[in-house]
């Protein structure tokens, strides 16, 4: 176990720095949005073309970690979201598209990179565990971004979140250095860049069943999860009239519980043998939860908005682990790799098409409560999908993806 130690810290704080870089002008965007031109519900948008580099780093990320290793891969996306980060300041509406599309080429590698090497470095009686516990980097990013950038903005002025976020990537890659020779030590295979090589993970997912429902209830998950958690500042500052420490606090509230959470339901798929139907219940949650969000105004308690919104985090952000690890199981001997970036890809996806249209419903409607229902519609058909009867589905060949 010891020996894991050392990588599973890196691969969390990679993880919790990307997830900061991606959340850095959702939180600012109250403020940073005029100087821009914008209004700050156009976030989504921005969002969406984020995880469009995302989805494409990802599905090509496989072979750059074989050859350069998953140390020099992350250090590379740490580099691109620094890159990503530094073209907010000048405060160039043209910039930032450029700045998303970095900001999300380095995101998408930073998974496949850490499962490469914890799955060689964990031992097999604690994968899950492991996993799940690397995956908590996500919601401690967003926990950090909620709390740290406010601050930094309110004290210094938006500009500041942006080159505070890109010192964090741009210190942490240098901070690696050292333990590249260590866990790079199986680099140097190059596969030759093909067509096949990017669509391949694509067309297993799509052929086979289990896999396929894993995606399509990934694509929802996503889509609720990085729409609320990019809305999430800018609905409670806006709409319900917090201040943005306090929305800030409110969103660092949903991710601690969100910490909790991944851990605590990758447990409870483990002790129980369900993950499908824990997968159900979570998707049930989401919805409840989504539909109490848009159900506050400046009436509640405090500490009632900060209920909802750690059984938001809990709920909304907490599904990964389980998902990840149920995605490995019904992959084909062999190909947990090639299943969990093809997933991946279709995750991405329900990003690029979820921020954007709560974006859009917000200017159709002038409100946040439409798109927030039809969030957790979605959620509540993908908890019922989840509880029907799994067919047997014949097992993809090698063969059949070449």
């Amino acid at each position: 176990m010891r020996s894991v130690l050392v990588p599973l810290l890196a691969m969390l704080v990679i993880q919790a720095a990307g997830a900061l870089s991606n959340l850095a002008l959702p939180v600012m965007a109250p403020e940073a949005a005029p100087a821009f031109g914008l209004d700050a519900s156009q976030i989504g948008l921005y969002t969406g073309i984020m995880y469009i580099g995302g989805s494409l780093s990802t599905l090509v990320s496989g072979g750059f970690v074989t050859r350069w290793g998953p140390i020099r891969v992350s250090q590379a996306s740490l580099l691109l979201s620094a890159a990503g980060l530094l073209l907010i300041p000048p405060g160039i509406a043209l910039l930032l598209p450029l700045s998303a599309f970095l900001i999300g080429l380095g995101y998408g590698p930073m998974t496949p990179a850490s499962s490469h090497i914890l799955a060689r470095k964990s031992p097999p009686g604690s994968m899950s565990l492991i996993f799940s516990i690397k995956q908590t980097g996500v919601p401690a990013g967003f926990a950090l971004a909620g709390s740290l950038i406010p601050v930094v903005v309110l004290a210094y002025g938006w500009q500041a979140g942006a080159f505070v976020s890109a010192a964090i990537c741009i210190a942490l890659a240098a901070v690696l250095q050292p333990i590249r020779a260590a866990y790079d030590d199986d680099r140097g295979a190059w596969r030759p860049f093909s067509i096949s090589s990017v669509t391949g993970p694509l067309r297993l997912v799509v052929s086979h069943r289990p896999l396929r429902r894993m995606a399509i209830g990934s694509f929802a998950f996503a889509s609720m999860q990085v729409g609320i958690t990019a809305f999430l500042v800018t609905y409670l500052a806006e709409s319900v009239g917090l201040g943005l420490v306090a929305a800030g606090t409110a969103l660092s509230t949903a991710q601690a519980a969100a910490i909790v959470g991944r851990v605590g339901w990758g447990a409870l798929a483990d002790r129980t043998g369900a993950p499908r139907l824990l997968l159900a219940l979570l998707a049930f949650g989401m919805s409840a939860s989504t539909v109490a969000a848009a159900l506050i105004t400046t009436a509640w308690p405090f500490v009632a908005i900060l209920a909802v919104c750690a059984t938001l985090g809990a709920t909304v952000i907490g599904w990964n682990g389980v998902a990840l690890a149920e995605t490995a199981r019904q992959a084909p001997p062999g190909r947990v790799g090639e299943a969990t970036g093809g997933v991946l890809c279709i995750t991405f996806s329900g990003v690029i098409v979820g921020p954007p249209l709560l974006s859009l419903l917000v200017a159709l409607t002038g409100d946040y409560v439409t798109g927030f229902l039809l969030l957790a519609a979605a959620t509540a058909a993908v908890g019922i999908m989840f509880l029907t009867p799994e067919e047997p589905t014949p097992v993809p060949s090698l063969k059949e993806s070449d």
